[in-house]
């Protein structure tokens, strides 16, 4: 069995999970991280025994033993230079979302990317989540029969909304929608997006920060098939249990239809000293014991495999283009309140819209 080494960059709550699940895992054969605060990066060490541990992400890509890399370093303005550097000193590249801030740099990795013949996939991780996996089962086996329509409705509590955007200017359908927007175009693959039509809504994020923010974003995608499909994200429900997400889908087919409640109140913790608590919802996941809550811990064992056995990536880097030109267009079409057609010309950087 080959094995490989891994480096991940940025330690904190996702970067902690790949590094813990990576440590664990026997198709590692070494470990090292890198990390810019010295606290964490000592924390995260220890738990994983990493050879290398880092403040200057830059060193481990000098390390020849280092042929994977996962870089779940924030804010997400640092994913295209730390991509580009990583890809350019060889090494298969494993990026959380966004790919980029930009259509251009997105292009500029694909390339890099394609001439070195490197892996490099992006973290949509809802891919690896098995209801979601059971949609799109039911799609390709011909269950629902032909795809008419879908809805996909996302919430997080206001408390993770304010982290993620007091520290990027990205909108609800950047950060939030994404995930589903991913999802969708795969299950409607080979179909393509041709129209965005999308519009904010504001409230509790505006109120609190002062700033243009909105508390969701709803989007109608057209396919080049005639199909339309729905997702919408927010990040402002109350702070009624830390890092509450909660998520419904519906897949309407022309044989069946799915309906996907993906809320975590099916684990419900009541205690005198805390009251009701749902303890298996946080976003992203959390470690429960000798195993993981959430998609992540798979998702990163799929990176592994594909370096280290040669596999191809599930999720395709010209994938996440596409995907980041339809929250692009969203955007636009939120600032300008009209349809939006793709592809979006030029690389425009993703706001949130006033």
């Amino acid at each position: 069995m080959r094995q490989i080494g891994v480096a991940i960059i940025g330690t904190g709550w996702c970067g902690g999970i790949r590094a813990e699940t990576c440590a664990a895992h026997p198709l590692t054969r070494s470990l090292h991280l890198a990390e810019i605060r010295p606290e964490r990066l000592a924390e995260v060490a220890k738990a994983t025994g990493a050879r290398t541990a880092v403040g200057d992400y830059r060193e481990l890509l000098r390390m020849d033993e280092i042929e994977a890399v996962c870089i779940s370093a924030t804010p997400e303005t640092t994913h295209f230079p730390i991509a580009r550097d990583s890809l350019a000193a060889g090494k298969h590249v494993f990026l959380e979302k966004p790919i980029a801030m930009e259509l251009a740099e997105a292009d500029e990795l694909i390339a890099l990317a394609r001439k070195s013949r490197l892996k490099f996939t992006i973290g949509y991780s809802q891919r690896f989540n098995p209801k979601f996996a059971y949609v799109r089962k039911s799609i390709r086996d011909g269950t629902i029969g032909k795809p008419v329509s879908a809805l996909v409705s996302r919430h997080i509590t206001r408390g993770l909304g304010k982290k993620i955007s007091g520290r990027v200017k990205l909108s609800p359908a950047a950060m939030e929608c994404t995930h589903d927007l991913d999802f969708v175009l795969w299950c409607l693959e080979p179909a393509k997006p041709v129209r965005v039509y999308s519009q904010q809504n504001f409230g509790a994020m505006r109120e609190a920060s002062g700033q243009p923010i909105a508390d969701q974003q709803w989007l109608s995608v057209t396919m080049d098939s005639g199909l339309s499909f729905v997702v919408g994200g927010g990040w402002s429900l109350p702070p009624g249990y830390p890092n509450f997400s909660t998520t419904w889908m519906e897949m309407i087919g022309t044989e069946g239809a799915l309906m996907v409640d993906d809320s975590h109140r099916d684990v419900v913790l009541n205690t005198m000293q805390k009251g009701m608590q749902l303890p298996m919802s946080t976003m992203p996941g959390e470690r429960v014991e000798h195993t993981y809550a959430g998609p992540m811990a798979a998702e990163t064992i799929h990176f592994l495999e594909a370096v280290a056995l040669d596999r191809p990536v599930m999720v395709t880097p010209e994938h996440a283009r596409m995907v980041m030109e339809v929250y692009i267009a969203a955007d636009l079409s939120a600032e300008r309140n009209e349809p939006v057609s793709l592809p979006v010309k030029g690389s425009k950087p993703v706001r949130a819209a006033a």
